[in-house]
C-alpha cells in the first residue's frame, strides 16, 4: 500500500485558504495526482487543505473523506523563552529544545515537563490512533512498531493536511520522535511525501518513506517553492522571518 501525504498549498492564514500562488500550486499538484490510480482521498476540515484538494477532486470527479484528526496539530505549549503566550510545539529555538536528550527518543520525547503540561502525548495518541484505525480498515493492523497484514494490497491513499500534523503521522509510521521531524525537516507548501509498505516476510509490513516533501510538480512549471514553514538561513537576512 502507498500513502501520499500532501501539505496544503501556500496559505493565507487570515482567511484559512490559499494565496494566489497557493492556488497555482494546487493546480500544478492536480496535474500530477490525476495521473495516478487512487483508492481513497482523505482531507483535513481546514479550508487551506480542502482548497488544495479541490482541483484534483474536481478533475477526477471524486470526493474526499473529511477527517477532523487531520487538522493541524495545533496543541499549544509554554516555550522556554516566551512568557506572554503559548505557541505551537514545533517552533522552539534550537538552543533550547536540543538540550533535552529525551526529545531525540521516540519513547521519551513526551516526558519533557512542558509537553506533559499540555498533554502532548494524549493528543498525539489520538491522532495516531485514528490513523491506525483507518489503516486497519485497509488491511494493515498495528502490531508493536510494525503492521500485521490482514489483507495485502497496492492501494494508494492520499491525505491532504498540514506540516505539523504530517510530522506526527511520519513519527508514528517511522517510529521517530516528532520533535526531530518538527525541527529537522521542512515540507514546502503543496509538497508530496510518499510511503510504501514493505512485506519482506509474509504477514509483517513496515512503512518506508521513498520521498519527502517532493515538489517536482512545481519545478516542471518553473514555479518556485513557497517559503512558508522555514526561517531565515542567515541571521542578517532581514527579508526572511526569524520568529
Amino acid at each position: 500500500m502507498k500513502l501520499l501525504i500532501v501539505r496544503h498549498g501556500d496559505p493565507d492564514y487570515t482567511i484559512d485558504s490559499l494565496t494566489e500562488k497557493g492556488w497555482r500550486e494546487a493546480e500544478f499538484l492536480s496535474e500530477r495526482l490525476t495521473k495516478l490510480e487512487i483508492r481513497d482521498f482523505y482531507v483535513s476540515p481546514l479550508g487551506r487543505a480542502k482548497d488544495t484538494a479541490s482541483p484534483t477532486l474536481k478533475k477526477m470527479n471524486r470526493t474526499a473523506t473529511e477527517c477532523d484528526w487531520l487538522r493541524e496539530f495545533d496543541v499549544l505549549i509554554d516555550r522556554p523563552d516566551v512568557t506572554d503566550k503559548k505557541i505551537i510545539p514545533w517552533d522552539w529555538l534550537p538552543q533550547d529544545w536540543t538540550r533535552d536528550e529525551r526529545f531525540y527518543q521516540y519513547d521519551h520525547w513526551f516526558e519533557n515537563e512542558r509537553m506533559l503540561a499540555s498533554d502532548l502525548k494524549g493528543h498525539y495518541d489520538y491522532v495516531t490512533g485514528k490513523l491506525d484505525e483507518l489503516l486497519a480498515k485497509h488491511g494493515y493492523v498495528r502490531d508493536g512498531h510494525c503492521y500485521k497484514v490482514v489483507e495485502s494490497n497496492e492501494d494508494t491513499l492520499v491525505f491532504f493536511c498540514h506540516f505539523g500534523l504530517e510530522c506526527v503521522l511520519l513519527s508514528h509510521l517511522l517510529n521517530i520522535s516528532p520533535m526531530v521531524l518538527w525541527h529537522g525537516v521542512c515540507a514546502a507548501p503543496s509538497s508530496v511525501t510518499t510511503l510504501n509498505t514493505e512485506e519482506r516476510r509474509e504477514g509483517i509490513a513496515a512503512f518506508r518513506m521513498s520521498a519527502f516533501g517532493d515538489i517536482s510538480h512545481l519545478y516542471v512549471h518553473d514555479e518556485a517553492p513557497a517559503f512558508a514553514a522555514r526561517f531565515c538561513e542567515t541571521y542578517g537576512n532581514t527579508e526572511e522571518r526569524h520568529d
